[in-house]
């Protein structure tokens, strides 16, 4: 029975010197604290940077998107004025054909 006891009595020592030990050895030093923390944030830096350069360079896509689309309805503007002018032109040609047919067609006394 004494042994009973006594090893009762161990089992809490062993068990704090267990969880101590293992508590221990998880403790990082501020050093290393400080040398992950500054791996991560150069990474996060290099992130940063890329993602400002990709919005840079999307920013200067959406400029020159709009500045084709602008381009695009002023030769659209354009085709359709020409378009209005050579059916104006056709036009023209066909009253002077018409005419030019009726001179031609007369009879000559």
């Amino acid at each position: 029975m004494v042994q009973r006891n006594n090893r009762r009595a161990r089992l809490p020592i062993v068990a704090a010197l267990l969880v101590g030990g293992l508590g221990l050895s998880a403790c990082a030093t501020q050093e290393y604290v400080d040398q992950q923390i500054s791996a991560v944030n150069g990474k996060i830096s290099s992130v940063d940077a890329k993602a400002t350069e990709a919005g840079q360079k999307a920013d200067a896509a959406g400029a020159a998107a709009q500045a084709a689309a602008t381009a695009a309805q002023n030769a659209q503007s354009t085709a359709e004025a020409a378009a209005a002018s050579a059916q104006q032109a056709n036009q023209r040609i066909d009253q002077v054909s018409a005419q030019l047919e009726a001179h031609v067609k007369q009879p000559r006394n």
